[in-house]
């Protein structure tokens, strides 16, 4: 089966990395990868083609997109990606069209999707089944009645089934989105998904690490990394003011869009127990490794936390309701803490982060985490029928 995938991410690196989980699931079928975001540094599986529309972007308040060719005004490179997308499309002739986000979400790139959804469904392209690939939590939205009957519309019209990549035990859809009953289309939930880290990483890394058994290790991040400063600078604080008999090693990653300034000022405070980093390959196995984790709250950071069990702080980016939401539903399940905006004062986030490292490791939590080998199985069974 040939698999076309679209993401198109803007601001961070979770839609990126969750919908590149799932193609490396798809690993019995030709998958393409199609990406109009920022380049991120990962390595495909063998079974992904890469195929990159021109950049767009967007600025730190999300009111306005920019292409990312300073030289190619923002009108000119949507027509470009719009013209590069369908002939992608008619060239490759997919059985299977993922949609990761549209309709729930961007929207400002409806005019390159929305011609290859309509020339779909009238025949004009050759037949395709199209499904979308959804997150747990959507944000709020101005017009939640008018956003919602878009919606709805749009799948129904246009869209052969709905995948959401959650546990329903834990988050439901309709928990932000009040019309799941008027969607008419076949909606799975995938479980969360949540790639496990290598056997035996916590040793391996630690050992490589030169952590001794006796020393606490804690590891730091910011998603993407065009926010998190106001996280990470308390923390670097904070971590001075630990007694000694923590000593603990601080490994920051900042993310790969952190601003150079902002990651040069958080650099000047590296020695030789705390360092920064913009990115790692091996991200999740210093998770596995670390004795605390301090983070944001997007829906990747969150899965790693669950899929390594280590004990975590998180601070939910406060702009949208996505990760504050997220954050109180596992906080409820004691899989992690969330950090208070008293809590963001360097003296008092020391007192919470020695709290957490004496803290016993909880339970495991009942969930399913499997999702992109979830929907890799369902995606074959509904291809064949068997759905």
């Amino acid at each position: 089966m040939k698999v076309m995938v679209y993401c198109q991410h803007i601001w961070g690196v979770g839609h990126f990395f969750r919908t590149l989980e799932i193609c490396r699931a798809l690993d019995k079928h030709d998958v393409l990868l199609v990406t109009g975001g920022p380049e991120v540094k990962a390595v495909l599986p063998g079974h992904v083609r890469a195929f990159r529309l021109p950049e767009i972007l967007t600025d730190p308040d999300y009111s306005a997109l920019f292409a990312s060719d300073r030289g190619m005004s923002l009108e000119t490179t949507l027509k470009t990606r719009q013209e590069q997308l369908l002939a992608l499309f008619k060239k490759e002739v997919p059985d299977l069209f993922m949609v990761e986000l549209y309709p729930f979400g961007r929207r400002a790139f409806r005019h390159e999707l929305d011609p290859i959804l309509k020339a779909v469904r009238t025949g004009a392209l050759p037949a395709t089944r199209v499904v979308c690939s959804l997150r747990d939590i959507l944000v709020e939205k101005n017009d939640p009645a008018a956003y919602e009957a878009r919606v709805v519309n749009a799948l129904n019209r246009y869209f052969d089934a709905l995948l959401v990549h959650s546990d329903p035990r834990v988050i439901r859809l309709a928990e932000t989105f009040s019309r799941v009953n008027d969607i008419h289309i076949p909606v799975f939930y995938s479980g969360f998904v949540a790639p496990l880290p290598p056997e035996g990483a916590r040793r391996t890394l630690r050992r490589r690490l030169g952590i001794g058994k006796g020393e606490k290790l804690i590891v730091a991040s910011a998603g993407g990394g065009k926010i998190g400063a106001g996280l990470l600078e308390p923390l670097l604080s904070a971590v001075g003011r630990l007694g000694p008999e923590y000593r603990p090693h601080l490994y920051v990653f900042t993310g790969p869009f952190m601003p150079q300034a902002v990651f040069d000022r958080l650099q000047r405070r590296a020695d030789g127990r705390v360092r920064i980093f913009r990115f790692a390959t091996d991200f999740l196995s210093h998770l596995a490794a670390a004795d605390l984790s301090v983070s944001m709250a997007g829906y990747n950071t969150c899965m790693n936390i669950l899929a390594t069990r280590v004990p975590a702080l998180v601070r939910p980016y406060s702009q949208d309701r996505e990760q504050g939401l997220r954050a109180k539903h596992l906080a409820r399940l004691g899989a992690l803490k969330i950090l208070s905006d008293a809590d963001m004062m360097p003296a008092r986030m020391a007192v919470v982060i020695q709290e957490a490292l004496s803290r016993k490791p909880s339970r495991p939590i009942s969930m399913d985490l499997n999702g992109a080998r979830n929907t890799a199985a369902w995606l074959h069974e509904w291809m064949q029928g068997r759905g």
